[in-house]
C-alpha cells in the first residue's frame, strides 16, 4: 500500500484528470514574461514535481504541448484550452499549476525570474535573478 499522499485536480472542464503525489521539489512564483504571457496574470504560482509523481489518470488523448524551447513543454486540455503542466526535462521535473490541485496546501518558498516583475510582492520569500544555481541558474539573489 501506497502511503504517500496524493492530490487530485483536473482543467477547467474536466476532460482530463490527473493526480500528484508525495511531495513536490519546490513551490513558488515565476514572474518570467514566457509564464505571464501563459498564465495571462502579472505572476505564476508554481509546484514542481518529479515527473513520476504526476499521473493522467483521465484524457490524456485530450492534452496539447507546445514547446517554446527545449526545456519547457507547456501542456493544455484541447477541449477548454484550461492549462494544466509544463514539463522540464532538463531538471525531470513537472510543474504543476498551484490552482489546480486545490486539495492541495500550496506554500511557496521562493519568486524565481524577479528581474522581470511586474507585480512586487513584499513576502519575505527569496527573490531569485533568474533561478537558484543548483537548477541552472545564476544563483543571484534580488532585494523585493
Amino acid at each position: 500500500m501506497n502511503s504517500q499522499a496524493s492530490y487530485q485536480g483536473q482543467c477547467l472542464c474536466g476532460a482530463v484528470r490527473f493526480s500528484v503525489s508525495g511531495e513536490p521539489a519546490a513551490m513558488g512564483y515565476c514572474h518570467c514574461q514566457s509564464c505571464r504571457h501563459w498564465s495571462a496574470g502579472p505572476v505564476n504560482a508554481f509546484t514542481l514535481w518529479p515527473k513520476e509523481a504526476v499521473e493522467v489518470t483521465q484524457g490524456a488523448e485530450h492534452i496539447g504541448r507546445y514547446n517554446k524551447t527545449p526545456q519547457s513543454t507547456r501542456q493544455w486540455c484541447k477541449a477548454c484550452g484550461g492549462h494544466l503542466f509544463t514539463e522540464h526535462p532538463d531538471m525531470a521535473l513537472v510543474d504543476v499549476y498551484a490552482a489546480l490541485i486545490p486539495a492541495f496546501a500550496f506554500s511557496p518558498g521562493v519568486h524565481v525570474h524577479y528581474q522581470e516583475a511586474v507585480l512586487r510582492i513584499k513576502d519575505g520569500l527569496p527573490k531569485w535573478r533568474d533561478v537558484p544555481e543548483n537548477l541552472g541558474g545564476s544563483g543571484i539573489s534580488l532585494a523585493e
